[in-house]
């Protein structure tokens, strides 16, 4: 199926998703200009950090005028400065949620070495911090794509990157993806915009400019006319058979916003989906708190008479100019200094902030404790830690299954990839699906492993080979192998025959001599 024709509706994507994209980018982004892009700033825009101007749907009722009068839809008063807060907990979400899945980096296991050596490079050479990108996208925006890119100026081999999921278009054929179509914003002049399209099908990729408008694509120009584009060759085949360059692995496995719409039965859904309005209430609490503390400051409040006459036309001051507050009192009152301090509702918007929080993570599938809520206290053992955070490792193993095979395929792609001719200057690999093995994120200390081996140990439950195991979960497997022949050989246990003597085992040798055996007396 070729490029996008003339003209074109752009993006091609759903309204739903793109509404919950837009949504999900603006919260992950932290940024309060484009939230408030996202409410209320929608068409008028002045300067790329301007002050947003308000629409008339904030003063509309019903559903569209509720949405917009969201606390980040609220119209500013004319004169008056923005003076909301924003607190970036989506973005610790989604950034936990990566943290959670790829601090440590999975391993990839082949059983043919040169193919071992060959994925443990590509984990050193970027596999890893693309992974831990890809996982923080996949919570904000309810996947991520991963892509194969090469340039032959840069790199003989291909490597990895991650997309995000609002700059795609994808095509599902039930939950597989079958065509994705990549865009890239190359330049804007106004109202033009010139987009890059890279679109992936079964085993080729294509690529073209449009200039168009911010919802029509427009007209294809030449791919040369750009440096990020030139070089690129229109279409090219790709020698992988029927597989694509590009996987994508959902957050979850359905999204519950848009079940029903037809073409994203692949797609996930965002740790933020169902949270937008507790998010917004967070900001708007924290708003309410720290406007009590401004507003909330001691004032002094003293007669006119008191204060010092610093001539005409310069008003008049109290020594304490940070506290003083002047009131024009009459002579026959009295003439107290009066101490004033308002009440800072510090209890009740502590109270409202954390029962939101609480609600925005359990939402999201984490336990509290994740975010180091209960981090203050005795020092606790990995058992504990996995009763506390239940919630957040299951939701971890759920999202651990689903990016496993997305990175099984890519990486098997690299490896036909090269074995395809392609990349003449190197040398190819047997191409091997590999094992993806996600390590356990939380860990018994070594005192715990040490006491667990040695009462398998007594109990004869355990051979030396599982115990090493064991007690070194991060050691490689032939390392764990010369570890137990160093123990066998320490321990005398190296033992391949215990009948042989010498070097070879105890017992009496070949050329020992051996009583014969009695006969059994015969007993009636």
């Amino acid at each position: 199926m070729p490029l996008p024709s003339k003209g074109a509706a752009w993006p091609p994507i759903a309204p739903e998703v793109r509404c919950s994209l837009e949504d999900w980018s603006a919260w992950y982004s932290a940024n309060p200009n484009k939230i408030a892009d996202r409410y209320y700033w929608r068409s008028t825009r002045v300067g790329q950090y301007g002050q947003p101007a308000n629409r008339p749907s904030q003063f509309r009722g019903g559903l569209v005028g509720g949405i917009a009068r969201m606390f980040w839809g609220e119209p500013t008063p004319l004169g008056e400065k923005r003076a909301k807060l924003h607190v970036p907990l989506a973005g610790d979400i989604a950034r936990t949620s990566a943290d959670l899945l790829y601090s440590e980096p999975p391993t990839l296991k082949a059983d043919n070495t040169d193919t071992q050596e060959r994925l443990e490079e590509m984990l050193k050479r970027g596999l890893k911090r693309t992974l831990l990108a890809s996982g923080e996208l996949a919570a904000a925006l309810g996947g991520v794509y991963l892509r194969i890119c090469w340039d032959d100026e840069i790199s003989d081999r291909p490597w990895i990157t991650a997309v995000h999921a609002d700059a795609a278009a994808p095509e599902f054929r039930g939950e597989v993806l079958r065509a994705v179509t990549f865009w890239t914003v190359l330049a804007v002049d106004g109202a033009k915009i010139v987009r890059h399209l890279e679109r992936h099908e079964p085993g080729a990729i294509l690529h073209g400019v449009y200039e168009g408008s911010e919802d029509n694509l427009g007209t294809p120009i030449d791919l040369g006319a750009f440096p990020e584009t030139k070089g690129l060759a229109p279409a090219r085949d790709l020698r992988i058979g029927k597989r694509l360059a590009v996987v994508y692995i959902p957050n979850t496995v359905t999204a519950r916003d848009w079940r029903d719409v037809p073409g994203t039965a692949g797609l996930g859904q965002s740790d933020f989906q169902g949270s937008e309005t507790f998010l917004d209430a967070l900001d708007e609490t924290y708003t309410s708190w720290m406007r009590d503390v401004r507003l909330g400051k001691s004032r002094i409040l003293v007669p006119d008479g008191y204060l010092r006459n610093n001539g005409p036309g310069q008003g008049m001051s109290w020594d304490d100019r940070e506290v003083f507050a002047g009131m024009n009192i009459p002579p026959t009152q009295g003439q107290d200094i009066t101490l004033n301090q308002f009440a800072i509702r510090y209890e009740e918007h502590r109270a409202t902030a954390e029962e939101l929080i609480g609600k925005i993570i359990r939402n999201a599938g984490y336990n509290g404790g994740t975010f180091g809520d209960d981090s203050a206290g005795p020092a606790v053992t990995a058992t504990e830690i996995k009763a506390k955070q239940a919630r957040s490792l299951s939701t971890r193993a759920r999202k651990a299954e689903l990016a496993a095979v997305g990175i099984a395929d890519i990486t098997e792609t690299v490896l036909i990839l090269e074995a395809s001719g392609l990349f003449p200057g190197i040398t190819a690999v047997e191409v091997e699906r590999p094992d993806v093995r996600f390590q356990d994120s939380v860990q018994d200390d070594i005192k715990t492993l040490a006491e667990t081996a040695e009462l398998l140990r007594r109990a004869e439950a355990a051979s030396t080979e599982i115990l090493v195991a064991l007690t070194n979960p991060g050691m490689d497997e032939d390392d764990q192998k010369a570890e137990v022949a160093r123990i066998k050989s320490e321990s005398g246990r190296d033992v391949s025959d215990p009948t042989m003597t010498g070097s070879e085992g105890f017992g009496p040798g070949p050329t020992s001599s051996r009583e014969e055996p009695r006969p059994e007396p015969n007993r009636r």
